[in-house]
């Protein structure tokens, strides 16, 4: 069928005439705390490049446990998280997560490893995927294909194991998955189809179902790290900006001394992973007065995106001002470019091959660089040296017939050498180039948000996720915004949003108004007014004269939506024996829509009623009324038959239409 058909000839009828549309704002004070139903809450951080889970008892919530150490950890890498790759047998059976994947993925022989599945950094196929469905694939490290679905069920599943586990453990009794309430951390960019992708992942994974939704929060990254931020006490953060800098800007006084005292800090309390959220709110907020705006940059391993938000007092409710912006600049960025340097040096041909053939050992070398790429900083001037794996230098001479020295000479890259130890030896302009693409772009961007209306007179600036451990991001954001507002770097910065997001489990309510990223609507017919509609549209059913495919919207792009608050709209079965009412709905990235055939409007999914086991006796027109919620994470839906007042079931649905 066309991508698009008129709501008209697909129900051959012009059923959907919207009879009242309103909007409702329910008091959304309620009491909207979690039920204590559940008796801890169970939050997973699952990144690009690295994944952690934290907790806690609902009965405790200001202690936050960050998970148990993880086996095999990388030097110069602090292992509260672990890498996010998975390992499948040849039998396609999960095998393995993480460090442990990684490392009996290596050990493996040649021979036998080109059959096992190996996956890594595949959360970025979410974004980056136009049409997600449930049958998405993703393809491993020796070129096999897998459900998408499946390796991210295993991975939440892995998790799932570990935290329950661990909880038994430590209660000395079997905790049950129904005590749980799980919480599952995605960029805020992300599209409605990628959110339900998770949230059907973890459905398989076994962490909530269906008819149980409510027991799985979907948490978006810059907001859990915006709810942790605002707890914090200053000596949990570096603030770039306090440091006046001697005779000009000196980086090595303000990132290194702040860094070194933060490491300290954090290596004393290592041995314990609780933390106190104090149930104040932190120091940071006794400067900020009712309205002030802060805006959030979390800058992981695949995307980053950013939010701005206003606090809201007494309570310290947050409400969002600018819908979350944000793309595909996370420190994959920088593996990239090393990939392409190591092109320009080897030969692309050389370097498809040797991940081919040797899938093992381009981990290894890729483990080598993170190691070094976490020791670039702005003011370093020694070089920093990459060990080239035994099998890269022996598979390059039997592929080119010389050296890799060789290689080195005679190619016309200045700033990378050869030591005589096997190593690639980059100078520091070298290792910071490979930096500058991706920090460019995040600079960039942000720019353009500080440029928009809603976004003046920000006060602080966090900069959270893993890749803000990096100096140089740090020194590029301060020395680009530091005069427009204060930079600030909690200090576990890799954990913060994994302690956001168990923050908001215990109350999903803090956030009060978001920003609605599109505009959403659907097609219906409207009576047909001589010099408004275009003749085009015009249908004539039964002597009545109807515009067709007109936009009824349900929320704007940017509109601020509160939590708890509806949009309605009645619909009539055309037919009264009809048992399924099918809507299409269509998103843009426009405000104002007329027509569903307008350019840049697309069907986006559908919202289904199902009006089986509803009384047949019901008058000849029926009217269901639909309420639709859009402040929240998610977007949901319910439905009620105006006439008996009973619920009618209904799916709202963005990835299988």
């Amino acid at each position: 069928t066309s991508a698009y058909s008129s709501p008209a000839k697909s129900l051959g009828d012009p059923g959907i005439t919207p009879l009242s549309p309103s909007h409702i704002v329910k008091d959304s004070d309620a009491d909207d705390a979690v039920e204590q139903l559940f008796l801890v809450v169970v939050a997973i951080d699952f990144g690009t490049t690295s994944s952690g889970y934290a907790y806690s008892f609902t009965k405790e919530p200001e202690c936050i446990h960050v998970m148990r150490r993880w086996e095999g950890g990388d030097p110069g890498v602090s292992n509260q998280k672990t890498p996010t790759t998975i390992l499948l047998t040849p039998e396609r059976k999960f095998h393995s997560f993480g460090y442990a994947a990684r490392d009996f993925y290596h050990d493996l022989d040649p021979t036998e490893s080109k059959h096992w599945l190996y996956f890594e950094k595949f959360k970025m196929k979410l974004h980056t995927t136009g049409n997600l469905t449930m049958e998405t694939d993703l393809t491993a490290a020796n070129g096999k294909k897998v459900k998408a679905l499946e390796i991210f069920a295993y991975a939440l599943q892995f998790f799932k194991e570990q935290a329950l586990k661990e909880l038994s453990d430590q209660g000395g009794s079997d905790f049950e998955n129904t005590e749980v309430r799980w919480v599952i951390t995605v960029p805020a960019i992300w599209k409605q189809p990628a959110k339900q992708f998770m949230r059907q992942a973890a459905y398989k994974a076994g962490m909530a179902s269906p008819e149980n939704p409510e027991q799985l929060i979907i948490a978006l990254e810059p907001e859990a790290a915006s709810i942790y931020c605002r707890k914090l006490r200053l000596h949990q953060m570096i603030d770039l900006s306090s440091r006046a800098p001697v005779n000009g800007y000196s980086p090595s006084d303000t990132i290194g001394t702040g860094f070194t005292q933060g490491k300290e800090h954090v290596r004393r309390n290592r041995q314990s992973r609780t933390f106190m959220v104090e149930n104040v709110i932190g120091e940071i907020w006794s400067e900020l007065e009712e309205g002030d705006r802060y805006i959030v940059v979390d800058s992981g391993g695949g995307t980053v995106d950013m939010t701005v938000h206003q606090i809201r007092l007494p309570e310290g409710h947050l409400k969002e001002l600018y819908k979350a912006t944000g793309g595909p600049y996370g420190s994959l960025g920088v593996d990239y470019e090393f990939e392409k340097l190591l092109c320009k040096i080897f030969g692309e041909d050389f370097i498809e091959q040797f991940k081919i053939k040797r899938p093992a050992a381009w981990v290894d070398l890729m483990i080598a660089f993170e190691s070094r790429k976490r020791a670039a900083a702005p003011d370093r001037t020694n070089p920093l040296n990459i060990t080239l794996p035994f099998s890269f230098i022996d598979y390059y001479k039997k592929f080119r017939g010389h050296s890799v020295e060789h290689a080195l000479r005679k190619s016309n890259v200045d700033f990378v050498k050869w030591s005589s130890q096997g190593m690639l030896r980059m100078s520091p302009d070298a290792m910071n180039a490979l930096f500058k693409p991706t920090i460019d772009q995040i600079i960039q961007h942000l720019s353009e948000v500080f440029d928009k209306p809603e976004v003046t007179s920000v006060k602080f600036l966090f900069l959270v996720g893993g890749f803000a451990e990096s100096p140089l991001l740090q020194q590029a954001v301060q020395s680009a915004f530091g005069s427009r507002c204060r930079v600030i770097i909690p200090q576990d910065v890799g954990l913060t949003i994994l302690k956001g997001a168990v923050l908001f489990g215990l109350d999903p309510a803090v956030i009060k108004v978001r920003r609605s990223p599109l505009t959403y609507g659907v097609g219906v017919l409207n009576r047909f007014v001589e010099g408004k509609h275009p003749p085009e549209k015009l249908l004539i059913k039964d002597g009545t004269r109807w515009c067709t495919d007109v936009f009824d919207k349900f929320i704007s792009a940017d509109q601020s939506v509160a939590l708890g608050e509806t949009v309605t709209r009645s619909y009539t079965p055309a037919k009264p024996s009809q048992l399924v009412i099918v809507i299409n709905i269509y998103s843009s990235e426009q405000d104002s829509v007329s027509f569903i055939t307008e350019p840049g409007v697309k069907k986006c999914g559908t919202l289904r009623l199902d009006l089986t086991g509803t009384d047949a006796s019901v008058p000849s027109r029926r009217e269901i009324k639909t309420l639709m919620q859009f402040g929240d994470t998610e977007i949901k839906a319910m439905a009620v038959d105006v006439a008996t007042s009973k619920s009618v079931k209904v799916g709202i649905d963005f990835l299988n239409y």
